[in-house]
């Protein structure tokens, strides 16, 4: 049972066929097809997506490096429209314009008591499962079962999600920046402001400047820190973070130590908190040991399940150093996303300036090439 807009009543809605990016198989090419979506389950809505980021945590599924079951429609970066309702819905409206969170919580086990949401224990287990909450899929291919990402699938002209994915924007908002904070602008400007709480004045280093690593720097220039250190080993990335208000840059050569040392130099002594953004354990050592007394590492980045870290233990009790982990940046999506929306459009969050790329759907592998050659600041799917 539906919302159907033309209509104005609750009707019994069929499937729609939609263009969509479908990963075969781990390591193949994306093909552009025609897919049949069912309508919206109970607790789901129907939205039509103008447009996806493509972020690195799709390439990290699309090579294995994370186990998703296929053939799948990834993308977990969306913002569109939505045009119809599942039963049980009262949050949304057919019409409302909605950014995309891949993180739907319950609000009633242990995390959601807790105010995590975003740790929810009842979605995260599910989350790559390839399923919606309930476990079942909405998509097909000629009769074969598709299955979903992350709850979002936004390599698609259509996506059903969960009621609780969805967080209504304002309908001047453009598709393309709301899109980004469905997961790399929340993980990096919420790192900055949930998970370290960075206040004015303090000092901030930047591990990794891809999506994430810069929208912790546009973070970090909006919270009011006083020194930015960005580091990366690709100059172009350097000289975008001064662009966007880095106020030191280091080029990673050497070792984690070579650069510790190189941030401590430029940052007059090391830094309050470290962001390490890319999931890489030297720049997690590095990142730890960049950091003055009573310092933090945040760690953002995703890394391979049997990576390590060794950390100079003896510097944790006598400096008072530690090490927080920052899943989403700590984000509450239902008021962050909104906050950061109105910052951007009063013009303190340049959010825009993070997109280096436009493409449209038929070319969603190369898309994913641009993410994996690392040339790209953010890429965008222009689904309209």
């Amino acid at each position: 049972m539906t919302w159907s807009a033309s209509s104005g009543r609750v009707s019994v809605a069929s499937a729609v066929t939609i263009r969509a990016a479908l990963l075969p198989a781990v390591g193949t090419r994306l093909r552009v097809v025609d897919l049949e979506l069912d309508p919206p389950g109970p607790g789901e809505v129907r939205v039509r997506l103008h447009a996806s980021g493509v972020c690195s945590d799709d390439l990290n599924a699309f090579d294995g490096s994370v186990e998703v079951p296929c053939p799948a429609v990834l993308g977990h970066e969306g913002a569109g429209v939505v045009e119809e309702i599942g039963g049980g819905v009262d949050s949304l409206r057919v019409g409302d314009h909605v950014a995309l969170s891949w993180a739907p919580y319950c609000g009633h086990c242990d995390e959601c008591l807790r105010d995590l949401p975003h740790l929810c224990g009842t979605a995260w287990p599910k989350m790559l499962t390839g399923g919606l909450l309930d476990g079942t899929t909405r998509l097909r291919f000629g009769g074969a079962t598709v299955h979903h990402y992350c709850f979002l699938s936004s390599f698609a002209e259509r996506a059903v999600v969960p009621e609780r994915s969805c967080v209504r924007i304002p309908a001047d908002v453009p598709f393309d920046v709301a899109a980004l904070v469905g997961c790399a602008v929340a993980s990096g400007v919420c790192a900055v402001w949930r998970t370290a709480g960075v206040r004015p004045g303090e000092r901030v280093a930047v591990f990794g400047l891809g999506g994430t690593g810069l929208a912790a720097v546009v973070g970090s220039v909006a919270a009011g820190a006083a020194d930015i250190v960005a580091v990366d080993s690709q100059e172009a990335r350097l000289e975008r973070a001064r662009e966007l208000g880095a106020t030191a840059t280091v080029r990673w050569e050497g070792s984690p130590a070579d650069v510790a040392a190189a941030v401590r130099d430029a940052s007059g002594g090391g830094v309050d908190y470290a962001f390490e953004a890319r999931g890489r354990p030297a720049a997690a050592e590095a990142a730890f040991m960049s950091t003055r007394v009573r310092g933090a590492a945040v760690l953002c980045g995703i890394p391979r399940a049997d990576a390590t870290i060794t950390l100079p233990a003896l510097s944790i009790p006598r400096m008072e150093r530690r090490v927080l982990g920052s899943i989403y940046g700590s984000a509450r999506p239902d008021r962050d996303f909104p906050l950061i929306l109105d910052l951007h459009r009063r013009g303190h969050l340049p959010l825009d300036r993070l997109i280096s790329h436009r493409l449209p759907l038929d070319q969603a592998g190369a898309a994913m090439d641009l993410v994996r050659s690392g040339d790209a600041t953010r890429v965008i799917l222009d689904l309209e």
